[in-house]
């Protein structure tokens, strides 16, 4: 599975073209004030993890979805193993085996 942060895309699209203007939008838009190094963080890298707070701010902010912002591949990586046999459950107690103990 190969996970794309496609934030400066989304961005670039509505003509959001700096961190900066990012920022500004994040503040007007959401209410979500971020530091200047925070937002060139996202600008310029792949997070390993976002605050669900900070991806519904920067959909706010953008009128974008998360779809825009995260692209998921979910292709498998290798070959794919071959499910597991379920296990043959014990079969109930016939009416001459054991009985429940009481309660």
């Amino acid at each position: 599975m190969k996970i794309q942060w496609r934030l400066r895309m989304a961005a670039a699209q509505r003509e959001v073209w700096t961190g900066t203007e990012l920022r500004r939008l994040l503040a007007e838009k959401a209410g979500l004030e971020l530091s200047s190094a925070s937002v060139s963080a996202l600008f310029t890298k792949e997070p390993s993890q976002v605050k669900m707070t900070t991806l519904a701010a920067l959909c706010t902010a953008l009128e974008c979805t998360p779809n825009d912002l995260i692209q998921v591949d979910t292709t498998p990586v290798g070959p794919v193993a071959p499910p597991r046999p379920v296990a043959d459950l014990p079969q109930a107690a016939s009416a001459r085996g054991r009985s429940m103990p009481p309660l």
